[in-house]
């Protein structure tokens, strides 16, 4: 008999920086709506050295929702599948408190030799990300906050198809906004992504 397949879904993102919150707010969504058995859901916030190392906790696959500008209209969601950086230890060192994906993801290849679970970033176009010199800003734009609802199913389509298969097709497209899902991908997280829009 195999073993299920495992996934860490993990919240990343600063509460005091506006739509960087998204992530910790999704997670807290996930509370009220909990994803299915073998799916650990986890707050990371800007706690990059501990996502680094549970990524090497023989997970098969994580999902990372975070606020990231790709350039697309305020609070669109993308599944977006990242290159997992080199292991340039000079550059793999995250802050101890502190959130940089790419610095994360390559402390996590350097202390794993290489090996990773799957990685997919469910995104969020932000609306209002201050920088880090910017006074604290807390709570979500509006788009943003209406991101985290539609998120919940998205995430939980995503999670049932790792969960049967860590390498199975994950897109819209390109985005939420693309029209109709790509043809690899199943029809239900484009739809789940656009409901209550």
């Amino acid at each position: 008999m195999t073993r299920p397949q495992r996934l860490l879904v993990a919240g990343v993102g600063n509460i005091f920086l506006a739509d960087d919150a998204f992530g910790p707010e999704v997670v807290n969504a996930l509370s009220r709506r909990p994803l299915p058995a073998h799916v650990d859901v986890r707050d990371f916030g800007i706690r990059g050295m501990d996502l680094a190392y549970q990524l090497l906790d023989g997970y098969d696959a994580a999902v990372l929702v975070d606020a990231a500008p790709r350039g697309l209209p305020p609070g669109t969601l993308s599944l977006v599948e990242p290159d997992i950086p080199d292991t340039d230890t000079a550059r793999a060192v995250p802050e101890a408190h502190g959130m940089d994906p790419v610095k994360v993801l390559a402390l996590a290849a350097h202390l794993g030799d290489g090996s990773l679970p799957r990685i997919v970033v469910l995104a969020c176009e932000p609306e209002r990300l201050p920088r880090g010199d910017e006074d604290v800003t807390v709570g979500l734009s509006a788009p943003v906050r209406d991101a985290v609802q539609r998120a919940v199913p998205v995430l939980h389509t995503v999670a049932g198809l790792l969960l049967t298969d860590a390498n199975a097709a994950l897109s819209f497209g390109h985005s939420e906004e693309a029209g109709a899902p790509h043809p690899a991908s199943p029809r239900g997280i484009a739809a789940a992504a656009k409901e209550d829009r």
